[in-house]
């Protein structure tokens, strides 16, 4: 038996060259080489600059300034989300405003800073890529490097000596290496192999997919468009620019890349904790809808769920919001109808507390007979807690005791002066208030089925038995969600691979000795320290030398008679020193 020790000769240029050899190509990784700056010239400089651009620690460099650029997009208000948060934003800060304004952070997803940035890291990432590509095809195509000349210059060998012939050594080690997924053939007097190929291919897998988020994330930004809609029970909604209460879309968006789907909803359930600490928590939000799909789809019908969209080709439907709807009947002096309809108002907190208004328009005259716009402030409360609580606030979710409350005006609403208005807000400006006895504005508390008689004989409201419920409805399209999703799997399996599989190297050489005995050398290598490789290579050791053992047995050393008295080891079984660094 032999063993490796401190006291064999220094290497030579010759041998350090082949341990050079035997550890090159355990990586893709480009080598780089330090430039003579001053006798570059343009070409030179710019083929050290692309290097430096395709280097892995300019493209990490890139990726964080990336994510260090769109921090601003997530905390200072955007005017592609919203532009009212931007104006407000500019007018309590106009010194402020203005500095964010030249650095582009009220757009950063579009400024030219983080377009530069986005832009060089896809070719910083592409420049890297193709050539470790290519060369990791080559070292699939190619067999493992030969065997240094001295593997016990390596970090992790063995050594052992059998009578053996080395043809059945060679066979055996190849049988072994092959059964343990290693890439093995015979080259020369040894068997070379390699393992941990996915190490690398999970390395590009990792790049690649970051080159799949980039376009996704740009192809969504482009194409994304995103719309709301509220829409009470019996009304329906059909995938238009019109019927967006509001919408944004990406800046290559065009209407024409809409999906064309339509939907009524039928029934809005909503049920919620009745007891406990959880008592008002929603336990159920449903939407029943009919939809069709394209201009001429059959009518279906679904359930949309919070967190269960309705999925319409690239569209999905999203139930984001709820409310109540009170059905108000508005008549005038004589008694005809000037405004029947479901007013949805807006919810105020946890228990659907909701104001709104309420616009009559048209049709209506006042007693002396000239057209007028009525208006009335809304205050509803599903669960009224009486007047002994003291206060109009909603005590639970649920319809269990519904009070509306009404505030009456009359005059012109502004609606025809060509400015945008709020439904959910009415302009006073050019409305004067109805007064009661007291001169006081009018108003009035109605239980379902109650009528408020306005002063003066100019008509009556009425709040119908029904109350109708609204949903609030998000329609979202993102072409590149998906390519984004499959980007961010694949990117953490190969992250995963890169990091806990380990691209290594094991050589078997068997020779025959001076003395007639089989010398048998093993030695493995990896990409970098570990102690996988000393322990891989021990129990291949291990197993190797039982399985020629059981053909014949090994030879014992010249350093170890078979008739010394001293030892009750049996001549010729001697077990392989183990690999340097493996557990003993």
């Amino acid at each position: 038996m032999s063993k490796t020790t401190a006291s064999d000769p220094a290497p030579t240029a010759a041998e350090n060259q082949e341990l050079g050899d035997a550890g090159s190509q355990l990586s893709t990784a480009p080598t780089e080489d330090s430039p003579n700056l001053p006798s570059l010239g343009v070409i030179g400089w710019a083929r050290w600059f692309w290097r430096q651009l395709t280097s892995m620690r300019v493209a990490l460099l890139l990726l964080l300034l990336l994510s260090l650029g769109a921090i601003p997009g997530s905390l200072i208000p955007q005017t592609g989300q919203d532009e009212t948060k931007v104006a407000d934003f500019r007018k309590a800060h106009p010194t402020l405003g203005d500095v964010y304004d030249k650095l582009g952070l009220f757009h950063v997803y579009s400024s030219v800073w983080f377009s530069a940035i986005y832009i060089l890291l896809f070719i910083s990432l592409i420049g890297c890529i193709v050539p470790r590509t290519w060369q990791f095809v080559g070292q699939l195509r190619g067999l493992p490097p030969r065997a240094p000349s001295r593997l016990n210059r390596l970090p992790a060998h063995t050594t052992w000596r059998t009578t053996a012939e080395p043809e059945q050594i060679h066979s055996a080690a190849l049988a072994l290496l092959k059964k343990r997924r290693f890439r093995a053939h015979l080259a020369g007097d040894a068997v070379a192999a390699e393992k941990g190929y996915v190490r690398e291919l999970g390395n590009l897998l990792f790049h690649i997919a970051l080159i799949v988020l980039l376009v996704a994330f740009a192809w969504g930004q482009l194409y994304k468009s995103e719309g709301n809609k509220l829409v009470v029970e019996g009304d329906g909604f059909s995938n238009t620019l019109t019927q967006y209460d509001d919408f944004k879309s990406g800046s290559l968006f065009t209407s024409d890349d809409l999906v064309p789907f339509s939907f009524n909803l039928k029934k809005f359930t909503g049920t919620y904790e009745r007891t406990g600490p959880n008592k008002g928590t929603p336990r159920l939000y449903q939407a029943d809808l009919t939809y069709s799909a394209g201009p001429y789809g059959k009518d279906e019908k679904t359930t949309v769920k919070v967190n269960h969209p309705l999925e319409i080709g690239d569209a999905k439907v999203y139930l984001v919001s709820h409310g109540y709807a009170p059905v108000i009947t508005v008549r005038d002096g004589k008694g005809d109808v000037v405004y029947d309809d479901a007013v949805p108002l807006l919810p105020l907190d946890a228990n659907v507390t909701s104001s709104g208004v309420v616009k009559v328009l048209d049709g209506y005259r006042n007693p002396e007979g000239k057209k007028e716009q009525l208006g009335f402030n809304a205050f509803f409360v599903p669960t009224f807690g009486g007047a002994a609580s003291g206060t109009m606030l909603s005590q639970f979710p649920a319809l269990d005791s519904p009070v509306l409350a009404l505030s009456a005006y009359h005059g012109d609403l502004g609606a025809d002066s060509g400015i945008p208005q709020s439904v959910y807000q009415m302009d006073k400006t050019n409305m004067k208030e109805f007064k009661d006895s007291q001169g006081k504005l009018f108003k009035k508390l109605l239980r379902p089925g109650e009528t408020m008689k306005l002063p003066n004989g100019a008509g009556s409201v009425t709040f119908g038995k029904d109350v109708k419920e609204w949903a609030g409805f998000q329609v979202v399209q993102d072409p590149g969600g998906g390519w984004a999703l499959a980007g961010a799997l694949a990117a953490i399996g190969g992250l995963a691979a890169s990091l806990f599989i380990q691209r290594r190297r094991v050589w078997v050489r068997a020779v025959e000795g001076a003395d007639g005995v089989t010398v048998v050398e093993m030695a493995g290598l990896g990409r970098s320290e570990s102690a996988k490789v000393p322990e891989e290579l021990g129990d291949l050791a291990g197993i190797l030398y039982d399985e020629t053992y059981d053909e014949t047995p090994a030879a014992p050393g010249p350093d170890d008679p078979a008739d010394s008295p001293d030892t009750d080891q049996e001549p010729g079984t001697e077990t392989p020193v183990p690999a340097e660094g493996a557990e003993k």
